[in-house]
């Protein structure tokens, strides 16, 4: 199972939210390009990038930072916030962004999201954002009356890479991942399934493992690797490809703690 370390830009810097308040942010990094350069130092193979001032606005703001990024490391980068139409997602991929995370536009324009599958084969990535089964959009201000797993099921047919479900109840509380709506979610649905929100030790990452043959293939981790809760070298041995099985959980250090 991939371990995806998380970059959430605000105003060109490194923060984590708590719960997605963008009242209660706290900065971890001026430079997200040497964080960036840190984690694939430590073991990622994958970087998963939020442009949070663009989940608001409705476009990319934090461009320079993503592209910054993009040209720093060799690992295949997703990115998400803001991205609400055709020409946001093409200036991505522009940049060497591999893979582009639509998230309100899954709710609001299913057909664009449809175009974009067809146009962008395997790049295209729905980001579900749940809040008590349901979905939130528009940078999770919002909460829709439709169910995560209805619209998981709607994006595969639409021709969507892979779901990444994050529960945001749990999202920055570093209380541990809702395997119980994981497993709903992975079993409703063919192509693979990205968690996110609440991974706060490399326990949580075990336990997350027994997904994986339901179609759990990675986990985004945010604040347990900016607190040190988790070590991304760990967490990589853990449960990543060619694990060493039995490792002691929390073994954890940070550079920004």
């Amino acid at each position: 199972m991939e371990v995806i370390p998380a970059i959430d830009l605000l105003e060109g810097r490194c923060v984590r939210l708590y719960k997605g308040d963008y009242a209660q942010s706290q900065v971890f990094s001026e430079n997200p390009v040497e964080v960036a350069k840190l984690w694939v130092d430590q073991g990622a193979t994958r970087l998963h990038l939020v442009d949070l001032d663009g989940a608001k606005a409705g476009h990319i703001v934090n461009l320079a930072a993503i592209e910054a990024i993009a040209s720093a490391v060799s690992v295949p980068i997703e990115v998400g916030g803001g991205l609400r139409d055709r020409s946001s997602v093409q200036q991505l991929f522009s940049l060497g962004v591999q893979w582009a995370i639509l998230g309100t536009v899954a709710v609001e324009q299913p057909q664009l999201v449809q175009q974009l599958c067809q146009e962008f084969p395997q790049q295209i990535i729905v980001g579900i954002d749940a809040r008590n089964g349901l979905v939130a959009t528009r940078g999770w201000l919002e909460t829709s009356q439709v169910l995560a797993t209805q619209l998981a099921v709607q994006m595969q047919e639409l021709g969507a890479a892979a779901i990444i479900y994050t529960d945001i109840n749990r999202d920055g509380t570093l209380s541990g991942p809702n395997l119980d709506a994981l497993r709903e979610l992975a079993g409703a649905i063919s192509i693979p399934v990205i968690a996110s929100g609440g991974v706060s030790s490399v326990t949580d990452l075990l336990s997350m493992l027994a997904l994986e043959p339901q179609g759990v293939t990675g986990a985004i981790v945010g604040k347990a690797l900016y607190t040190g809760d988790i070590a991304l070298t760990e967490a990589v041995k853990a449960v990543g490809a060619g694990r060493i099985q039995d490792i002691p959980p929390n073994l954890g250090f940070s550079t920004f703690a």
